[in-house]
Parts: structure tokens; sequence; C-alpha cells
């Protein structure tokens, strides 16, 4: 292999954020050798059944005005399909009020998760959606790769349909309010949608694209100090630093809840810090929207 060809592989697995955030713990160079390996621009066969198996998978898409959101879809495990190894069908659609359907478009990147929180297994699926009808959508993957399981809070979700014309209104705000605070100052788990800044442009690069990804820890991660300000602490994990290289590049997130006993999602638009102090890293969020739908999401959990 040439020398050019290596550091072609290298771009291909990771973008100059992610990059930087590497170097800054020292890890650049055994990330750039690490990375080419583990992050595929196709599935293995293992990630291909695993996501047929799943009651709900997590999605990141970016809307027309740049902000990413995170979402979550739920159907019968066998929802998702992979017809090849660089395909995933997903027969399953939001409702008209989540803001994954007005992004959910022919040619745009979309970062997707397939988490079992019962077994602790994630992986992830990054492309461009490829179709969109009216009974689900196609993404054509050019990332594939698995994640560790720490942090991850070991329930069991199963699918319970929910009747969505039953739904009550979207409930939007330009900031948080009281129950919002006291929920999430109670969470363990929330999912966060990030994106390259050429994302739309160059939707078909490899990791130009949309992430999604799990952040969980003890009740009360998540500090809540008033109805626009959040922190979050990054704790290490896989060194990727997909989520983290992304926001220094372009420091928007959506980020969403699942209320576990309701059914309900909270999302939320953010905007994101990066405060460094010696070892510690926090996220500091600032919200510039919040959107609640009530009882939207057909799953039970135990």
């Amino acid at each position: 292999m040439t020398p050019d060809q290596t550091i072609h592989r290298v771009e291909a697995a990771f973008h100059e954020g992610e990059q930087r955030m590497q170097a800054r713990d020292g890890l650049q160079q055994r990330m750039a050798e690490i990375g080419p390996r583990v992050i595929r621009d196709r599935m293995p066969d293992q990630h291909r059944n695993f996501f047929t198996q799943l009651p709900f998978l997590v999605v990141g898409v970016v809307d027309a005005q740049g902000q990413p959101w995170a979402s979550v879809l739920a159907a019968e495990p066998g929802f998702v399909q992979s017809p090849d190894d660089t395909r995933l069908d997903i027969a399953a659609l939001p409702s008209s009020q989540d803001p994954l359907q007005a992004a959910l478009r022919p040619g745009a990147a979309i970062g997707l998760l397939g988490i079992e929180p019962h077994t602790r297994r994630r992986n992830r699926a990054n492309g461009v959606v490829e179709r969109v009808d009216g009974v689900g959508f196609s993404v054509r993957v050019t990332q594939s790769f698995g994640n560790c399981p720490k942090y991850i809070q070991p329930r069991k979700a199963e699918f319970a349909p929910r009747s969505r014309a039953l739904l009550a209104p979207a409930e939007h705000a330009d900031a948080l309010d009281a129950e919002a605070m006291r929920f999430i100052s109670q969470a363990d788990t929330f999912y966060i949608a990030t994106a390259h800044p050429g994302s739309a442009a160059n939707a078909a690069v490899r990791s130009h694209g949309v992430d999604v990804s799990h952040r969980g820890g003890p009740a009360g991660f998540v500090q809540v100090h008033d109805d626009r300000a959040l922190s979050v602490p990054d704790f290490a994990g896989n060194f990727f630093f997909n989520t983290l290289g992304n926001l220094l590049l372009n420091p928007r997130a959506g980020l969403v809840f699942i209320d576990t006993v309701r059914g309900d999602l909270l999302y939320l638009a953010v905007e994101v810090r990066i405060e460094e102090d010696g070892a510690r890293r926090l996220l500091q969020m600032r919200v510039t929207r919040m959107l609640r739908l009530r009882g939207a999401l057909s799953l039970r959990w135990r």
C-alpha cells in the first residue's frame, strides 16, 4: 500500500474534528491505525442480523436550517431489514409532529444507532437516505462500526402499539419548562445527534455525515442549571470522538430523552461548548428549542 493510499483510508475513517480531539488525548496515531480497521464501509453479517431483531432504532438527521435532531422509531422486530451489506430498509416512519419527518428525504445524510439496552449491545450505521415512501425509507450505509457497552442502563424494550390518532398536540417552547427540568435532572440516558458542517453538501463522504450516539450515566448525570443551561460530563468511551469531533467543527446538537413510563419523547435543540479542565471534560449546552410529544413512543420497558 502506498503512503497516499494510507492517508486516504485514515481520512475516510476520521475527519479533522475527530482527529483534533484524538490528538488532544495523545491518541491520534493509535486511532489512525485502528480506525480504518474498525470503521467499515459495509456491515458485517453480525451487525446486519442485529438490526433485524430490534424493536426500536435511534435516528439522527439535520433539518433545512442546519439543526441536528435525534429521534426514535419503533415497530415490531423485523421492521429493519438488510438486503445486502450496504443497505438498511426501515419499515417505519415518524409522525408528522416529529422533527425527523421534514428532514427525511432522498440524498440526506443520516445516522442510525441500533441499541439493545438489556444486553448492552450497540452498533452504528451512518449513510445516505436513498428512498422514502409511504411505508418507510432505505439507507445506503457508508460507515458501520460497533460501540463499547459502557454506561448503558440495562432495561428491556418491547414493542407496544399506540394509536397515533390519540397523540396529544406537540408542545413547543424556546426553553425548558419546569416538568422538563425535573425530568432531565433524573434521567440516566439520552441520545445525541451531531453533524459535520459539510454533511449537507457532502452526504456521500464517509466521515462527513451525521452521527447519533447514546449517552448514559447515573441518574442525575445531566446537570440542569436553569431553563436554558445544561452540562453533561464526557465519560471516556472508544476514543473515536465522533460526537465531540463534530461539535468541535459544528457546535449544534439535537438531544432526545425517552420517558420509559409514559412513552413521551422530549426533543432539545442545543448549542454546545466543549469545556476542558485538566482530565475533566464537560459539554456545556444552551437550549434553543424544546419539543415534547406525549405518548409518542410505542415501547414498553422492563
